[in-house]
């Protein structure tokens, strides 16, 4: 270690005698000067200067370091009731003792901060009796001094008269310059500890000032990666980036890894603290006209400069820190806290907004007025948008904070909404979009933009458009070789998005997302394939269109969507509708007449290479015939389904159907292959199921028109039906079932359907070459009868009660039952009594009542006899339950009516009053017809004969 530095001799080597004449001189001359000197030091005591022992001792200390060239280190610390400041570099000098003692003038001169000037009367706040020692010498002031030199009394000036010092001054510390000694007017009370507060902002101000010390206490200043260190007393360190130019200093504290600690709130710093009072995150040490207090600046043009100057450097730091730092140091919003911390403010904001510091997205750093500012906090859009967007900021830049943030440095807000608008007509590949909406989506789910923002959001289309909105658009989740044939369709109202791009965003935004299922109910595409065969006609490649839908079909499988069958598919003969296609290897080849098929025909056949290509269950699924087609509605209208006869059908109903179920097609079965149709009915469960459903148009249909042996089925008579032999045929062997033909109209009992049936039957009951027994003879008109519906149809021969046919001119309706016995069966048709049948049969064979015709009278004599006189029928009543009628009757030994002149012999008769001759016939048919109970006639004429036959 150094010796410690002894004082030169010489009485006075800094010429202090002459100053003191020249001051006291003066004060003799001009008694005011006196005055005048002891209130401006009084000021400078009071005022300027109060509190700024550390800071002057500092600058003088870090001005010999200047002069020295060397960084310098200031020591302070506390000896023998003197507070003593040494410090490094040049040594004092004439100059600087002069500016000691005065104060008006100062020595500093290019670089140096404070070296002896006025900012030396900060001692005074501690001693009346400062020294400062040098290598070259030293000098004193003294308050007791001044006072017996000028002959006064109380107050005066301290620094006004310099003396030189004692020569028992005691020499330097080891390894210093100089030292300022300052005898304390009051004892130490922590004045180091104080002082010790200043030592970090002085590091800071005071470039080269290396090192403080503070009794035990030191600070140090280094520089690391162009980040000025300080390092504290306890081994702590505070770093500082600072941007320098030849007028000013920024500066602010930044943590280890680079990222800074803005400012609350400061003072200016000209380079020592003023009381202006700053708003702004950064220190600025500025060369800034001040007041001789140096508390306040000097208004005026100069501190605009200065002001100017440092604004214009501020960006320079600013861009000092990384780029996501930078925002830290953007000014904020608020009220300025002095007139110089307003008009640094607004001068810092102007630069920061026509001078390149903010990061940019693409490019180099941007102006703020340059600036867009995405309002979205989504660092993860900026990349997405940069080029798309002029001037947008970097990835730190975003979010409501920094758009509010950096609005004061002119940065211009972009909303999402104008994200979208921008988006508008962008050409991006689809895997760029789902970015997009990956970054948007944390969005949507945190509620920091509302879903309607994004209402014309584009979504890339499967088919290369894009669509200006998620509604509508549906997300497809199927396989991608599905997905590829749907975009090679051409089908504008089917908004597929793109597999690259399906997002649960569009989900949230209005997309559907659907199912192979959900696409087959779509009307985008029912309406396409509705259209499909004139668009193939037209000359368009309908070719895809069937491929997506075929595939959509084998996707979902069993589908009931009858509007598929428009589908336009290839034929052998050009291009037709599936449900007007056979499979190449339908049976329907073979029972169909050939032609049936062909380009101008009702069907074609698939073409075959196609055919190859799909499952037969999905062609049959999308309507090709691999056989018989059922159509189906259970709410039919009107018969509008493009069956055979299905106007007539419908007629044939007394009520409209309530619901159809119809095999199609019927009518193009080969006349000759109608056994081999009618197994392929009954082989499949579904056509069955039409076949047999009561009242059905195919049934109704099949008993018409189908030909079994070369007539309809209704011709016939199934085999074992002899109740109707000798009206109908019995079916020829046909290797049928017997429920296959009856469900295809072959009779098994009388039965009349309708008019048709009718007018058959009529026409087979007057037949020559027909032998029908006569009680299937009765059965037909009596059915005849119950089925008249008013409408006459005149007959030219009828089949009467013998048997034989006969003009309808010789016939009569039998209307009366005793009337058998007048006329002879040859002329009389009959039904079997009751419920007016006579009447309605005499109406539809246009031929008149018997009993019209009949005018008779009983000629023989009878006995009146009350029923109740009659034993036998007490008898007969009484085993039947029966009531005896009221009244009575004519009993006859034999009953005689005449009749056109002749007589005939009668069992009984009814007129004006009831006849009947003395028999058991007789009285039977009487009693039966007074009782009301023709049918039982017979069985009382048994009775009559022999009571016992009812046990029998």
């Amino acid at each position: 270690m150094s010796e410690p530095v002894s004082l030169p001799h010489g009485p006075d080597p800094f010429g202090t005698e002459a100053l003191r004449d020249s001051v006291l001189r003066a004060w003799r001359d001009s008694p005011t000067r006196f005055t005048e000197d002891t209130n401006a030091e009084g000021d400078l005591r009071a005022g300027g200067y109060r509190d700024r022992l550390l800071v002057e001792l500092a600058q003088n200390a870090a001005d010999a370091a200047a002069a020295a060239g060397t960084p310098g280190v200031l020591r302070l610390s506390v000896v023998d009731g003197e507070l003593r400041a040494a410090n490094t570099g040049a040594p004092l000098d004439a100059a600087g003792v002069a500016s000691l003692s005065s104060l008006r003038a100062s020595a500093k001169s290019g670089e140096t901060v404070g070296r002896f000037g006025v900012g030396f009367a900060a001692v005074l706040a501690v001693t009346s009796a400062p020294r400062v020692v040098s290598r070259t010498g030293g000098v004193a002031f003294s308050e007791e001094r001044t006072r017996a030199a000028a002959g006064r009394t109380g107050v005066v000036p301290v620094l006004r008269l310099p003396w030189p010092v004692d020569e028992r001054e005691p020499a330097l510390p080891a390894g210093f310059d100089t030292e300022v000694r300052l005898p304390l007017s009051a004892p130490d009370d922590g004045l180091l500890e104080r002082l010790s507060a200043e030592a970090e902002d002085l590091l800071l101000a005071l470039p080269w000032l290396a090192r403080i010390e503070l009794g035990e206490d030191v600070w140090t200043r280094t520089e690391s990666d162009g980040v000025l260190v300080v390092g504290a007393p306890d081994g702590g360190t505070r770093r500082w980036l600072t941007h320098a130019t030849e007028t000013c200093v920024w500066a602010v504290p930044v943590t280890g890894d680079g990222a800074p600690v803005p400012l609350e709130s400061g003072v200016l710093h000209a380079p020592t603290p003023t009381d202006e009072r700053l708003s702004l995150p950064a220190r600025l040490i500025a060369s800034v006209p001040i007041e001789p207090s140096r508390r306040r600046v000097l208004p005026g043009a100069g501190v605009r400069a200065a002001l100017s100057a440092a604004a214009a450097a501020y960006p320079g730091l600013v861009r000092e820190l990384p780029a996501r730092h930078r925002m830290a140091l953007v000014p904020r919003a608020g009220f300025p806290l002095s007139e110089v911390d307003g008009e640094l403010r607004e001068l810092v904001l102007a630069r920061l907004a026509d001078t390149p510091w903010l990061p940019s997205a693409a490019g180099p750093d941007l102006t703020g007025t340059r600036a867009k500012v995405l309002s979205a906090d989504s660092p993860a859009l900026i990349p997405l948008l940069a080029e798309l967007v002029t001037g947008l900021a970097a990835v730190p830049f975003c979010g409501h904070e920094p758009a509010r943030v950096l609005a004061v440095a002119g940065a211009e807000q972009l909303t999402v909404a104008e994200v979208v608008e921008l988006l508008t007509g962008v050409d991006r590949e689809p895997g760029w979009w789902r970015s997009l909406y990956d970054a948007l989506l944390p969005l949507v789910e945190a509620h920091t933009m509302a879903a309607d923002e994004l209402g014309g959001l584009p979504v890339p289309l499967a088919d290369g458009r894009t669509l200006p909105g998620p509604r509508g658009a549906l997300l497809f989740g199927a396989d991608p070789g599905l997905l590829e044939l749907l975009s090679e369709v051409d089908v504008a109202g089917l908004r597929l998005v793109h597999p690259d791009a399906a997002h649960a965003l569009l989900e949230k935004l209005g997309a559907k997302h659907v199912e192979a299922a959900d696409l087959l109910d779509a009307p985008a595409l029912r309406d396409a394939v509705q259209r499909s065969v004139e668009d193939a006609l037209s000359g368009l490649d309908t070719l895809p269109l069937a491929g997506a839908v075929l595939r959509l079909v084998a996707e979902v499988g069993a589908v009931d969507t009858g509007w598929l069958g428009a589908l336009a598919l290839p034929a052998e003969d050009g291009w037709r509708r599936a449900d007007e296609l056979v499979l190449p290897g339908s049976p329907l080849l073979e029972v169909f007449d050939p032609e049936a098929f062909g380009a101008d025909a009702a069907l074609d056949v698939l073409e075959g290479d196609f055919a190859e290509d799909w499952p037969e269950e999905t062609l049959k699924a999308a309507g090709v015939l691999g056989g018989f087609k059922v159509l189906a509605d259970d709410e039919p209208v009107e018969p509008d389904h493009g069956l055979p006869e299905e106007a007539d059908w419908w007629a044939s109903h007394e009520e409209p159907p309530g619901r159809l179920l119809a095999v199609r097609d019927l009518d193009l079965v080969a006349d000759d292959a109608w056994p081999a149709a009618l197994r392929l009915l009954a082989s499949e469960p579904e056509t069955w199921r039409a076949l047999t459903v009561p009242g059905g148009h195919t049934g109704w249909w099949l008993a018409r028109y189908a030909l079994l042996a070369g007539r309809a089925p209704l011709d016939w008579r199934a085999a074992d039906a002899d109740g109707l032999a000798g009206l109908f045929d019995p079916v020829p062997e046909l290797g049928l079932r017997p429920e296959l033909l009856a469900a295809a109209g072959v009779r098994q009992r009388l039965v009349l359907a309708d008019a048709e049936d009718v007018a058959d039957l009529l026409d087979r009951l007057g037949d020559q070459d027909r032998k029908p027994s006569p009680g299937l003879v009765l059965r037909a008109y009596t059915a005849l009868a119950d089925a008249f519906t008013g409408e006459p149809i005149s007959p030219e021969n009828v089949r009467t009660l013998d048997g034989s046919v006969v003009d309808a001119d010789r016939a009569m309706v039998l209307d009366q039952p005793w009337l058998l016995g007048v006329w002879p069966s040859g002329r009389l048709v009959a039904a079997a009594d009751g419920d007016g049948r006579a009447h309605r049969l005499a109406e539809l064979l246009d031929l008149p009542l018997a009993g019209e015709r009949t005018k008779a009278e009983v000629d023989s004599p009878g006995e009146y006899l009350p029923w109740r006189e009659l034993p036998a029928i007490g008898e007969v009543a009484e085993l039947l339950d029966l009531p005896l009628p009221e009244g009575g009757l004519l009993v006859h030994e034999r009953l005689t009516v005449a009749l056109d002149g002749d007589t005939h012999v009668v069992p009984w008769w009814s007129g004006e009053r009831l006849h009947a001759e003395d028999s058991p016939a007789g009285l039977a048919r009487a009693f039966a017809w007074a009782a009301a109970r023709w049918p039982d006639r017979h069985l009382i004429a048994a009775l009559l004969d022999d009571p016992t036959q009812l046990l029998a």
